[in-house]
């Protein structure tokens, strides 16, 4: 069973969704507010930068860990989660 992250268009959460099948994305509602107008974001795979020190230059990456403490989130230059 996948974990999905949604986006609430309403309220701005940003939430993850454990869920038994794709069919089931219809059916997400927002965490905090309730609302069905949620968008699902597309979620970035952990990279793992060997060779690299903190010496070298600037980070390519940079890691962040999501209110649930479920998932991770890399920040890749160039793109964005809007």
């Amino acid at each position: 069973m996948p974990i999905y992250e949604f986006h609430c268009q309403d309220c701005g959460h940003e939430f993850e969704a454990l869920l038994k099948s794709r069919e089931e994305i219809s059916e997400v509602v927002c965490k905090k507010c309730q609302g069905r107008n949620v968008k699902r974001l597309m979620s970035v795979a952990r990279a793992l930068i060997s060779g690299e020190s903190k010496s070298s230059g600037p980070r390519i990456v940079d890691q962040k860990t999501c209110d649930t403490g479920t998932c991770t989130h890399v920040d890749l230059p160039g793109y964005s989660r809007s």
